[in-house]
């Protein structure tokens, strides 16, 4: 089965929780799954020919959260992922006017540099799903069996 980073960016911890529960499904469909709470480009690099699964909150005005931000910067400067597969999954709060903005930029700066996103991208909207990982879960048993068999 497929061999997925799971990338997380989070400030209140609700992303975590979302990224703690997608590594069990995946791990229960046969995947090998692995969290990375605070995410460094030596951990991306292991996966920029494979499967990643970005989770990610929003902060402020449509930023992303502190603990992922270097990794977004760095992964500027990397260049082509033509390799790369990926998911993404983007918590926020509708009620802000850059709702989601945060794992929408990630998800811009991936198809820029030539990633191919496997389904939509989940967003999850505080103000209605208090629980995140209720909404994540079929999202993610649903994008866990588009993985290839290894």
């Amino acid at each position: 089965m497929a061999d997925v980073g799971i990338f997380v960016g989070t400030v209140y911890g609700n992303a975590l929780l979302v990224a703690e529960e997608a590594q069990v499904i995946l791990s229960r469909q046969g995947h090998k799954a692995k969290v990375y709470e605070d995410p460094r480009v030596q951990d991306w690099a292991l996966y920029r020919s494979g499967y990643a699964l970005i989770v990610t909150s929003t902060t402020g005005q449509g930023a992303l959260p502190d603990s992922i931000v270097p990794l977004f910067e760095a992964i500027k400067t990397l260049g082509c992922h033509c390799e790369l597969r990926y998911g993404l999954i983007a918590l926020g709060d509708s009620t802000y006017e850059n709702y989601c903005g945060g794992g929408k930029r990630f998800d811009a700066l991936l198809r820029e540099q030539g990633a191919t996103r496997l389904g939509e991208v989940l967003t999850i909207d505080a103000s209605e799903a208090p629980e995140p990982e209720s909404v994540s879960n079929l999202w993610v048993e649903a994008w866990g069996r588009q993985l290839p068999a290894l």
